[in-house]
C-alpha cells in the first residue's frame, strides 16, 4: 500500500502542476499538499498545512479573493466538480494565473473534502492578453496582389477593406471594391504612386521585404496613414505575388502631428508677431496667432479665401511702395514658385502699418509644414540687418521644423517643460554651448524628454536657478559667445503653470553684451589660479571658469593632481569612470570630455596650460598658480595653506590627501 501511495505521489509530481486536498469544514484548511504545489508557490509543506486556518487563501490575489471564496463556498454545498481561475501572489511577489479544478466529496468518515489539481496558466493568459491587445489596438489588414506592372488585387481581408472604408455591397449597387481590385494604384494617392511603384520594383528585383509608412486613399476620398510591409511570395499555384500586412496608424499620426504643431507654434509665437496658416490644398488662409492685433484678433482660426484675404491685408496695412512687390511674392508662393528644392525658406522684407498706427519694417518667412500647408511668420524689426534672422546655408530636401529653427540668431532657445522633464524645441549654437551640448548632441534631445536635473547638470547654471525660473516666470543668465569671445546676457521667460500635467514653455533670447570688466580684459589678464584645498576651482584673474561639463572639470583636476606628469587615456578612464572598463565606448566618451576641456580653455585664452602628446595630457605647472604646488614647495609663507581637506569633489583625491596629512603629522 505504501508503494502505491509513493507511486501515486511520483505520478502527481511528474504530471500534475500542483495537487492539494481541502478539508471543507469550518475552518476550511489544507490537509495535504504535493511537492509540485510547494515548488509552484515557493513555500514549504509546513507553511501551507494547518488544522486551524486556511494558509493557502492569503496567497490569492486580493482582487480575486471574492471569487475564490465563492468557489470554496460552492464546493462545500454538495459533491461536485468545479473549476475556477484566479491569481496567486507567491513568495517572490510574482503573480501566477492558475486554473483550480476541484472534486468535492465526502470521505469515509463523512467529512467533506476537496481534491484539487492546480494548473499554472500564466503563459497562456499572457499570450491571450497580448493577442487581444494587438487585435484591439493595432488590428492588421492583409492584402495579396499580382506582380504585374499594374498589380491586380487577388485577396483583401475585411479589416483592410474597413481601413479603406469600402461600403458593403447592397442590392442594385455595384461592388466598388471589385472595381478597385483591377488596379491597386487606385488605392494610392497620386503623389505617392511613384514611391509605391519603386518599393514594389525593389521588392521584386532584390527579393528583400520593404517596411515603412505611406498614405493610402480611402474610398470616401480621405487619406489613411498605414504602417506595413511588402514581400514577394509564391502562392499555392506556383505564381509570384506580392503580400502586404498593414496597420492603420492614421489616428496616431494625427495626434503626433497635432502635438508637434502645437509645440512648434508655441515656440514660434515667442519669436514672431503674427503667424498665418496657408493651405494650398483648400486654397484658404487663417490667422493662428495675432499677438492681440486689433485687425486679426477676431479672425483667429477662421479659414478665409486665400487670395481675397491676402489682398485685403496688403491693401490695408502695407506701405504703398511695397504693395506690388508683396503681391508678387504671395502670388509666386501660391503657384509654388518659391519652394525650390534645396533652397532656403522664402523671405521678404517690407514696411507695413503696426497695431499702434506707425509704419514699421517687417520681415516675413514661409515655413513649409507639408506639401500643402506652410506657415507665414512675420515680425517687426528695428534694423534691416538684424531682421536677417536666418543663416544663409541651404538645407536638404528633408528639412523640417526642428532643423529649421536651429538657424535662428545668437541667444535664442525654447523648451517644453512637463513635470520634472524637459524637451528642447530649438536653440542657436551658442545657447547649445551654454547648456553644455554640441549641435549634434542637441538634435536628438529635441525628440525625447530628459529629466530636468540631468539636462541642467551639463550647463553653466544650476538646478536651483532653473527651479527659481519656473517658480517666478522670469530670470537672466549669461553665456560665453564663441564668435565674439565675449560674455552675453540672455533673458528667460516661462509660461504660467496651468496644471501639474500640462506643459510649460521656456523662451530664452539674447539681450545684449555683458559689461563684466573681467571678461573684457580677459586677453590681457590670463593669470590662472587653481584651488585644490577644499573644493576644486579654477580662476582666470579673479573670474572663476564656468565648466559646462562635470567630467571635463574632473579631468582637469586629475591633471593638476599629477603635478605635471602625463596622464594616458586608459589612466584617465580608470579615474573618471571607476566602475567601467576601457573599451571603445569609454574611449569615445573620454575623447569627447577631453575635447570639451580643450575648447573651454581656448575660450578663456589659456589653452597653453595643458599640453597633449600622442593622446597623453599634462598640466604645464609653470604656467599656473596652484595652492598644492605652493604648499609642496616648502616655502615658509605657504606652510599654512593646507588645512586638512583636498579635492573634496573627488573620491580619488584621498591618496594625495593621505600624503598631505602624513606631511602634517611628520
Amino acid at each position: 500500500m505504501k508503494n502505491i501511495i509513493k507511486d501515486t505521489e511520483e505520478v502527481l509530481y511528474r504530471h500534475v502542476s500542483g495537487f492539494h486536498q481541502y478539508v471543507l469544514t469550518d475552518p476550511v484548511h489544507l490537509s495535504y499538499v504535493s511537492k509540485n504545489l510547494c515548488d509552484m508557490v515557493g513555500l514549504t509543506e509546513n507553511e501551507l498545512l494547518s488544522e486551524s486556518e486556511d494558509l493557502f487563501a492569503p496567497l490569492v490575489h486580493p482582487s480575486d479573493r471574492e471569487t475564490y471564496s465563492e468557489f470554496i463556498h460552492n464546493l462545500k454545498s454538495k459533491e461536485q466538480t468545479l473549476t475556477c481561475e484566479y491569481r496567486l501572489v507567491i513568495k517572490d511577489k510574482t503573480t501566477l494565473y492558475v486554473s483550480d479544478t476541484t472534486v468535492s466529496r465526502k470521505s469515509d468518515n463523512g467529512i467533506m473534502v476537496g481534491d484539487s489539481v492546480l494548473t499554472d496558466i500564466t503563459d497562456i493568459k499572457k499570450e491571450n492578453d497580448n493577442l487581444r491587445f494587438l487585435n484591439e489596438t493595432i488590428p492588421c489588414g492583409f492584402i495579396k496582389y499580382t506582380c504585374e506592372k499594374q498589380p491586380k488585387v487577388t485577396y483583401i481581408s475585411k479589416q483592410m477593406a474597413d481601413f479603406l472604408r469600402f461600403p458593403e455591397t447592397r442590392n442594385g449597387e455595384p461592388d466598388y471594391l471589385e472595381l478597385y481590385k483591377n488596379n491597386i494604384f487606385l488605392m494610392v494617392p497620386m503623389e505617392e504612386r511613384r514611391r509605391f511603384a519603386l518599393f514594389l520594383n525593389r521588392v521584386y528585383t532584390v527579393g528583400v521585404p520593404v517596411a515603412g509608412e505611406m498614405t493610402l486613399l480611402r474610398f470616401d476620398g480621405s487619406k489613411a496613414y498605414i504602417f506595413g510591409w511588402v514581400t514577394k511570395c509564391v502562392n499555392e499555384q506556383g505564381i509570384e505575388e506580392f503580400q502586404s500586412v498593414c496597420m492603420d496608424v492614421t489616428e496616431r499620426n494625427r495626434v503626433r502631428k497635432a502635438n508637434e504643431s502645437r509645440r512648434y507654434l508655441k515656440a514660434l509665437t515667442d519669436v514672431y508677431d503674427k503667424i498665418f496658416e496657408y493651405d494650398l490644398g483648400s486654397n484658404t488662409v487663417k490667422c493662428l496667432y495675432s499677438n492681440n492685433s486689433p485687425l486679426f484678433k477676431g479672425l483667429e482660426n477662421i479659414p478665409m479665401q486665400m487670395k481675397y484675404a491676402t489682398d485685403k491685408w496688403i491693401s490695408e496695412t502695407a506701405a504703398p511702395d511695397d504693395r506690388d512687390r508683396i503681391r508678387s511674392f504671395f502670388k509666386d508662393f501660391a503657384q509654388k514658385k518659391l519652394n525650390k528644392s534645396g533652397s532656403k525658406p522664402p523671405q521678404i522684407t517690407y514696411k507695413a502699418q503696426s497695431s499702434d498706427g506707425e509704419m514699421k519694417l517687417y520681415r516675413g518667412i514661409f515655413l513649409k509644414m507639408d506639401n500643402n500647408v506652410s506657415l507665414y511668420c512675420c515680425r517687426c524689426v528695428s534694423d534691416a540687418q538684424e531682421a536677417d534672422i536666418l543663416r544663409s546655408e541651404n538645407d536638404s530636401l528633408k528639412e523640417n521644423m526642428q532643423e529649421l529653427v536651429m538657424r535662428f540668431t545668437d541667444g535664442i532657445a525654447a523648451f517644453e517643460v512637463t513635470a520634472d522633464s524637459v524637451r528642447p524645441l530649438y536653440a542657436s549654437d551658442n545657447v547649445c554651448e551654454f547648456f553644455g551640448f554640441t549641435k549634434e548632441e542637441w538634435l536628438p534631445l529635441m525628440k525625447k524628454n530628459t529629466l530636468l536635473k540631468d539636462f541642467v547638470s551639463h550647463s553653466q547654471t544650476n538646478y536651483d536657478d532653473i527651479s527659481e525660473l519656473l517658480r517666478t516666470g522670469e530670470a537672466e543668465f549669461t553665456y560665453f559667445d564663441l564668435k565674439s569671445k565675449t560674455e552675453r546676457h540672455i533673458k528667460a521667460i516661462c509660461s504660467q503653470k496651468v496644471s501639474d500635467s500640462s506643459p510649460r514653455y521656456v523662451m530664452l533670447y539674447n539681450i545684449g553684451n555683458g559689461t563684466s570688466p573681467d571678461v573684457q580684459t580677459l586677453s590681457e589678464n590670463r593669470t590662472v589660479s587653481i584651488r585644490t584645498f577644499g573644493y576644486f576651482d579654477v580662476f582666470v584673474g579673479e573670474k572663476p571658469i564656468a565648466f559646462r561639463s562635470r567630467k571635463s572639470k574632473e579631468l582637469f583636476a586629475l591633471l593638476v593632481d599629477r603635478r605635471g606628469g602625463y596622464v594616458s587615456s586608459e589612466e584617465a578612464i580608470g579615474f573618471l569612470w571607476e566602475d567601467e572598463s576601457v573599451n571603445p565606448v569609454t574611449l569615445a566618451r573620454y575623447r569627447k570630455v577631453a575635447l570639451r576641456l580643450k575648447n573651454l580653455l581656448e575660450e578663456y585664452g589659456i589653452s597653453e596650460i595643458v599640453e597633449s602628446v600622442d593622446g597623453k595630457r599634462r598640466i604645464v605647472t609653470e604656467k599656473v598658480r596652484c595652492d598644492l604646488y605652493d604648499y609642496l614647495s616648502g616655502e615658509k609663507e605657504y606652510t599654512r595653506l593646507f588645512k586638512g581637506s583636498y579635492l573634496t569633489n573627488y573620491s580619488w583625491g584621498e591618496t594625495t590627501l593621505a600624503e598631505l596629512t602624513g606631511n602634517i603629522l611628520y
